[in-house]
């Protein structure tokens, strides 16, 4: 899919407002990258160039997460930093990907990054729950790049 196609149907307001209100319950950070064209290596590893590129690694928990988006690519990943990596195990990642595979197979892009912001926000506000010192560390927005 061109990804002013994909961009022209997600509901970014929406995903934004998932995004806060995940926060709003944890120390963790949650954001969602999309990138734009083609490129050949493996979701995963351009994800966590992109993890470490957006400070995302720098975070007081280490725990914040990426969800990364290549529509063009038709690619995704899902990941976390050392300290939400820890505490959730390798079958939560799993079922996170399949069920948003599910999604965008069924062309249904905005409801996929919704249930994965909340997932990940559950798990986060049960790991890292909100404390008196917490701050948002980094922005809600959707990244596009």
């Amino acid at each position: 899919m061109r990804t002013h196609n994909f961009l022209r149907e997600l509901e970014h307001d929406r995903i934004v407002r998932a995004i806060k209100e995940a926060e709003a319950k944890t120390s963790g950070q949650i954001r969602v990258f999309l990138q734009r064209g083609k490129f050949e290596e493996d979701a995963l590893e351009r994800a966590q160039k992109k993890f470490i590129q957006l400070g995302m690694h720098k975070t007081r928990e280490r725990n914040a997460i990426l969800i990364f988006v290549a529509p063009r690519a038709q690619k995704f990943a899902v990941i976390g930093d050392e300290g939400v990596h820890q505490k959730c195990g390798e079958q939560f990642w799993e079922e996170l990907v399949k069920k948003m595979r599910g999604h965008f197979r069924r062309e249904d892009f905005t409801q996929a990054l919704i249930e994965a912001i909340e997932s990940v926000g559950q798990v986060l506000a049960r790991h890292f729950p909100k404390a008196a010192g917490s701050s948002n560390e980094l922005p809600d927005g959707v990244v596009e790049g």
